[in-house]
């Protein structure tokens, strides 16, 4: 599929926590909201076994990252014609914007204190 991808249009290989991939195309103004609707719309037969109740627990990670709702291609400056490449997975909730950088200095005795004398 990633051989005819069309100039305007990017190509999405998602893949699951279980290591099975599947690719879509999508526009650059679709959302990972509109993404997780389609995806889930459009389940893959040989995904039945991750099958999930509501495209609203269905969360793109792109680059360690995951991607709000409202996040569109476009936004992300992905490559029109190619392929980018995914991770989907089912959560609730997303995790605070700042918590992992938050959790990173905790973890490193980080401090953002200074002492003047």
């Amino acid at each position: 599929m990633s051989s005819s991808v069309p100039s305007d249009m990017i190509n999405l290989r998602l893949i699951l926590v279980s290591g099975k991939t599947k690719e879509f195309l999508f526009s650059p103004n679709d959302s990972a909201a509109d993404i997780a609707k389609h995806v889930y719309d459009n389940w893959p037969m040989d995904w039945e076994e991750e099958q999930v109740s509501s495209p609203g627990i269905l969360r793109l990670i792109y680059q360690g990252r995951f991607l709000h709702g409202n996040v569109t291609l476009g936004a992300l400056k992905l490559p029109f014609g190619k392929t980018t490449v995914m991770h989907l997975v089912a959560r609730e909730t997303l995790p605070e914007q700042n918590s992992q950088g938050q959790r990173n200095r905790e973890k490193t005795g980080e401090s953002n204190c200074c002492v003047i004398l």
